[in-house]
């Protein structure tokens, strides 16, 4: 029936949404923090998910131990990476560390290369997460429900914490003016920090559910669902928390929809029909979604 087809793609387009929201929220909360565009961002995915496929090659395979231990590892790799790589170019031009994130996501991937070889890596995350859920006639993969309620859970636990702690509230005022929070004797450094481990924590969480999709690992896994997610923000508003997760969204229900109602000739060039509406909308609305215009005065 036309109604649970509708059912079922609709399902796909929250998860598939929710799985941009994640890492779109990761880079717009290090962006809104170091003005910092974390190209190796997506690289955590792929550390994470060398990790449980390390724990599971020696002989864990409670998916209770393993998914938490593949988080944990995508965090302190997230923490690691800011005090190499990112804290020696804090006071750097943008492209700096821009082309620093490009970097270390180049020698993650050349490191999973070298030791890792460049076939995947089957990884077996909980045979539950390869289950369906029957509502009526449908049925609706376990990962798609449990993406869409953990993204929620996410974003509902992120507001909390940026609006009622005071590592939040930090983070929101350096998002603002990083030198006037250092004035009234606030770390900086342990708000970068913090930004950054909430990141790898989005990261680790969406690792999970595409490694649950595609059931292995390999060097570049995190590189495509980067530069959606990229995208996501950008369509969103860049540094906007919340038009991370609009965007997210937006383009997860674009993706799918276009999939949906392309003619089966024409279907392989979603993505290029995807691109041109955001193209569209940033024509209209060049600062996303939900970004604020910049003031560049009047105009002479």
């Amino acid at each position: 029936m036309m109604s649970d087809y509708a059912l079922q793609q609709a399902f796909n387009a929250l998860s598939v949404g929710g799985e941009y929201a994640l890492l779109a929220l990761g880079l717009a909360i290090v962006f809104s923090v170091m003005h910092l565009v974390n190209f190796a961002h997506g690289d955590m995915i792929t550390v994470g998910g060398y990790a449980m496929f390390l724990l599971i090659l020696f002989g864990v395979r409670d998916p209770f131990l393993v998914l938490p231990f593949g988080v944990l590892i995508t965090v302190l790799a997230a923490l690691l990476i800011e005090r190499v790589a990112f804290k020696p170019v804090r006071g750097a031009s943008p492209t700096t560390g821009m082309l620093t994130a490009f970097g270390v996501s180049i020698i993650i991937q050349n490191v999973a290369l070298i030791f890792g070889g460049s076939r995947p890596k089957a990884v077996q995350t909980a045979d539950w997460l390869a289950s369906s859920l029957s509502i009526g006639s449908v049925q609706i993969p376990v990962v798609q429900v449990l993406e869409t309620v953990v993204t929620l859970a996410a974003i509902i636990g992120l507001v909390a914490l940026m609006r009622y702690t005071t590592v939040g509230l930090a983070m929101r005022a350096a998002a603002k003016d990083v030198p006037v929070v250092r004035l009234m004797g606030v770390k900086a450094d342990r708000v970068i920090l913090s930004a950054f481990a909430i990141s790898g924590f989005l990261a680790g969480l969406a690792g999970i559910f595409i490694l649950a999709r595609r059931g292995a690992v390999d060097p570049f896994m995190g590189f495509a669902p980067v530069l959606k997610a990229f995208v996501a923000a950008v369509l969103g508003g860049f540094g906007s928390l919340p038009g991370a997760v609009v965007g997210g969204f937006a383009l997860g229900i674009a993706e799918v929809g276009l999939q949906v109602l392309l003619p089966p000739e024409i279907a392989g060039f979603r993505d290029a029909f995807v691109f041109l509406l955001i193209g569209i909308v940033l024509v209209f609305r060049p600062q996303g979604i939900l970004g604020e215009r910049p003031d560049f005065g009047e105009k002479s």
